[in-house]
């Protein structure tokens, strides 16, 4: 489904993605991991659209999408929940929602995935009218992916979903991504918590210092001795 070929990424002299491989098949989870400033977060916008590739190649579904704007992207199927979520806080939770399908004409269909978002996290119907700006944390959270689901997207990149959450509602936002997955998403997901990550994935990647190290199953990896001494605590 996505194919990103030998991708380079620089700011000013700095090279901060250096010719990245990776790909993405329809309908999994694969997720990216490695210590902040590896490049994870330049990896999504790149792909999003948002940052300007300085070499490589970016393919989804086949077609060539290295030089199409992010809109364009968004039109093709591609949604980012970015870090820190950034939901429009003088806004409601409605309006956000409704932000989120901005591109679509079809109010019947929009009505009804604001419903399905709804049903994916039910504290979202409580707090419909209230200012986004004045939820907690993880409803936030639930908010800026119900937003990146309003655009009907292909596939999903969510970065660092558990950031600043507590332990019980990592493992809450980690179900629902499951879930969302199960029910035909395709998932691209950046994450430091590098144990839920794995947890979930089909594949994933090993991020350092803009280079890829190491790829493989979630399972595998969460086995490797070198993954286990470098992110998951032992």
């Amino acid at each position: 489904m996505l194919e990103i070929k030998n991708m380079n990424v620089h700011y000013g002299v700095i090279h901060a993605l250096k010719g990245i491989s990776l790909s993405v098949n329809f309908g999994e989870i694969v997720t990216l991991i490695g210590s902040n400033g590896a490049g994870k977060t330049t990896t999504l916008r790149t792909i999003s659209g948002l940052k300007n590739v300085s070499d490589g190649e970016i393919l989804l579904e086949e077609k060539d999408i290295t030089q199409s704007s992010a809109q364009d992207r968004v039109k093709l199927g591609i949604s980012h929940v970015p870090e820190g979520r950034h939901v429009f806080s003088t806004m409601s939770v409605l309006e956000n929602l409704e932000l989120g399908a901005f591109l679509r004409r079809d109010k019947e269909g929009v009505n009804k995935d604001i419903k399905m978002v709804y049903d994916w996290f039910p504290i979202l119907f409580d707090r419909k009218k209230q200012m986004a700006g004045t939820l907690s944390g993880g409803e936030q959270q639930m908010l800026a992916i119900g937003r990146g689901l309003m655009s009907r997207p292909k596939i999903l990149f969510l970065d660092e979903p558990s950031m600043g959450l507590a332990p019980l509602l990592v493992q809450e936002i980690f179900s629902i991504i499951k879930d969302i997955n199960g029910a035909g998403t395709t998932i691209l997901l950046v994450e430091q918590n590098a144990s839920m990550a794995l947890s979930i994935a089909d594949r994933a990647y090993v991020l350092e210092t803009g280079s890829i190290v190491l790829s493989g199953t979630g399972a595998d990896l969460m086995q490797s001795d070198d993954i286990r001494k470098a992110y998951l605590g032992g």
